[in-house]
């Protein structure tokens, strides 16, 4: 969609801005009967209070918040026997992010930088990690924040809960509802580069339906120059969440979503060709040319998901739907590696238009939770289904080119450079496009889900959980003829089934504390080989991963603290000795997470907390190898958002986020490491009334001493931790402001 057919979308969005009013001046809606409507569990930092006010508020979220756990439905995450983390409504808006890594860097135990989402340290998959509204979804394209109401995220093992997955923690994007009363918002800003930002967000029921009927229109046009001389980022947004109240007790719940996310001229990727470099010292990320001013990424998501929820009783409820997404995307992203020498004086330039630019996923869900007696012990039931279908499309006529090889694109041979001093060269020819596709991967994962919470006594709590999982992959190659694509090819099919479980002991020791035990294993469909393997493309068996955690929770004041101790493992791929792709050793992470949310008085709110991490490469057979840090992931990580509101002007708000990040390995043998650093941010806001709107001014200035540092330091390769040993990394964000005033009217 482009800008020129974004701009309309505003003119349906004043009309029913204005037919709204009308009615509700007239009252001529049309005579329906009234429903009671049905609660569908709508989160209390959502628009309309934009999170608790009082002291008392706070303490009651504190104790009472709830977080939707797939087929358990919604728990109070106070009493959950795992760690899970809610970034909310209400910290999304007042930091002024943009995007789900930003709002990720929030959590020290998740690593967001990156493409995939992982926690702990575990690199996340494509699509069993990450959800909109409980179904799967594909992670590896960009999501506009303004979207959804909150992410909530569940540290470690769910294969038992979602079926056979990475040990990478559960990654759940909750869309925003809408509100039981009219309520319309617009948000203008600007930023660092000239960046303009309009948003409004406009919910509440049609008047002409009786309230059966509500509405949630979320529009965005986010278009900027940015912090180089050639950048650019453009996001625009369109969505729309219905309610239908179609009886006393059945509710059906849409959400429909055109996303695009256009960028180009940003700094490229660095990445490490061969043994013994390091990566260079962080340059000023605005310095010219340290990208190039045509390469970037064009993206287009579409989505659409719907649930039907019914309640049958007090006791027994039932949540069914299905989500199809299409993710369409054209990279011509560059990649600067440094292979020949240790002072980074000499660098080739690569670019890969082969890799996919269509994916495409259908998921679905039905789940039954219920309640029954028997004798003194109390159950929760669960009976659940879940599961997806996968594939992906890349261009028939694709190439991945670098200089310093003979190849070239289209007509236009790539060029090296100088990182010192780098250059720009004239945009290749991508011949073939990105659209002339073929299908090269389907993936299918169905799950069975069976589970029983019991409560003992009201300070005994038992709870287990267990799905049973069939999955199947098949790849296929293109063959080409005179360079040219000629057809495809099968060159992997692999299927199987097990299953996945999960049991836990909770003691609440009083009604504001619990601690927990919880063991869970899993298992992860097996990955292809990478291209360079002997056996490309083939897919190698699932494995099992296992994890123990032990936890404490407690409410202090109107805050939530969380602590807990985790040990995964799950086997480790990497090309071996032999050039098969297969594994190696084993990945063992141990850690602890400890994590604060909420205001502990009335005048400070604090979100974040620490994270130490152990994460080894072990039984490799080699010495050099064995016992060593995984490439990428510190020791320590920290994040404290900390606000502060002013006794005597409580309309204005200061914040300060600080973040730390220890030294990471950039090799699998470590001999080679970049050192830590320290980020801190700084904002204010402020509420009044103008014209009796009520009115929110915020200031954001984020990395306020310019610090240079490279993030997203991981191995190279398409498997994360499995392919390569060598490091790739992407610059920081220099010092960047944002200003935006909100009205509510």
């Amino acid at each position: 969609m482009s800008s020129s057919t974004m701009r309309p979308l505003w003119a349906p969005l004043l009309l029913a801005v204005s037919i709204n009013a009308a009615y509700a001046q007239d009252g001529s809606a049309l005579n329906l009967d009234t429903l009671e409507v049905m609660d569908n569990k709508r989160n209390d930092d959502n628009f309309a209070d934009d999170g608790p006010q009082t002291f008392e508020e706070w303490k009651d979220k504190a104790r009472n918040q709830a977080a939707d756990l797939g087929p358990l439905g919604d728990r109070n995450i106070l009493d959950l026997p795992y760690q899970l983390n809610t970034v909310s409504y209400s910290l999304i808006k007042n930091q002024q992010i943009k995007n789900i890594q930003d709002a990720l860097r929030y959590i020290p135990s998740v690593q967001g930088d990156g493409a995939r989402p992982q926690a702990r340290g575990m690199q996340g998959s494509v699509v069993q990690n990450s959800r909109i509204n409980g179904f799967n979804i594909i992670s590896t394209t960009q999501y506009p924040i303004e979207q959804f109401d909150r992410i909530e995220v569940m540290n470690g093992l769910a294969g038992s809960l979602y079926g056979p997955a990475n040990p990478a923690g559960t990654f759940n994007f909750v869309s925003k509802r809408p509100t039981d009363e009219t309520r319309n918002r617009i948000t203008m800003g600007v930023g660092t580069g000239l960046s303009w930002l309009k948003a409004a967000d406009l919910s509440g029921p049609i008047p002409s339906t009786n309230n059966r009927i509500k509405y949630r229109l979320n529009l965005l046009d986010d278009s900027k120059s940015t912090y180089t001389n050639d950048g650019r980022i453009s996001r625009k947004l369109a969505s729309l969440g219905l309610d239908f109240q179609v009886t006393d007790n059945t509710v059906i719940e849409t959400n429909t979503s055109h996303y695009e996310y256009k960028s180009r001229g940003l700094p490229a990727t660095v990445a490490i060709g061969a043994a013994g470099i390091n990566l260079p010292h962080a340059p000023d990320p605005t310095k010219s040319d340290l990208g190039q001013h045509w390469a970037g990424d064009r993206q287009h998501t579409n989505t659409f998901d719907f649930h039907i929820k019914h309640n049958f009783d007090d006791n027994w409820k039932l949540d069914m739907g299905a989500l199809r997404q299409i993710a369409d995307r054209e990279s011509t992203a560059v990649t600067y590696t440094f292979a020949n020498t240790r002072d980074h004086s000499a660098y080739t330039t690569g670019v890969n238009t082969s890799t996919a630019s269509r994916f495409t996923i259908t998921s679905y869900l039905a789940n039954l939770n219920g309640h029954v007696q028997t004798g003194f012990m109390d159950h929760n039931l669960t009976f659940g289904a879940s599961g997806f279908v996968w594939n992906n499309y890349n261009p028939k006529n694709g190439s991945s080119v670098s200089s310093g090889t003979t190849g070239s694109i289209g007509s236009t041979p790539l060029v090296g450079g100088d990182y010192d001093n780098p250059t720009d060269f004239a945009k290749p020819d991508f011949l073939g496009g990105f659209q002339n596709r073929y299908r090269t991967a389907k993936t299918t994962q169905t799950s069975l889900i069976f589970g029983d919470t019991i409560t003992l006594t009201p300070k005994w709590i038992i709870s287990g959980t267990a799905s049973w999982s069939r999955f199947a992959a098949k790849n296929w190659k293109a063959v080409k003829q005179n360079g040219k694509y000629a057809g495809s090819t099968k060159s992997g099919y692999s299927e199987d089934y097990g299953w996945n479980q999960a049991l836990s002991l909770t003691y609440k020791p009083t009604d504001d504390s619990s601690v927990y035990f919880t063991y869970a294993d899993s298992l992860q469909q097996g990955d292809p080989a990478p291209t360079n393997a002997r056996n490309a493309q083939q897919i190698i068996d699932p494995y099992r991963s296992r994890q123990w955690e032990v936890g404490s929770k407690a409410v202090v004041g109107g805050a939530r603290l969380s602590l807990a101790a985790y040990q995964i493992k799950r086997p480790y791929q990497a090309i071996a000795a032999s050039g098969y792709y297969d594994n190696i050793g084993e990945q063992r992470n141990r850690g602890v997470d400890f994590t604060v949310d909420g205001k502990l008085t009335d005048d400070i709110y604090m979100f974040g907390g620490v994270s130490w991490l152990q994460a080894e490469l072990r039984k490799t057979g080699n010495d050099a190898t064995n016992e060593k840090r995984i490439v990428g992931l510190p020791r320590y990580t920290a994040n404290l958002l900390t606000e502060y509101t002013i006794p005597n002007l409580r309309e204005l708000v200061l914040n300060l986020n600080a973040r730390y990040v220890g030294r990471v390995a950039t090799d699998r043998e470590n001999t080679l490491w970049y050192g830590d650093y320290h980020l801190f941010d700084v904002g204010a806001r402020y509420t009044t009334k103008v014209q009796d709107h009520e009115t929110v001014f915020r200031l954001q200035i984020t990395n306020l001493t310019d610090r240079h540092y490279w993030t997203n330091i991981h191995p190279g390769g398409i498997n994360g931790y499995g392919s390569s040993g060598f490091a790739s990394a992407n610059l920081g964000t220099p010092r960047m402001f944002q200003a935006s005033v909100q009205v509510d009217i």
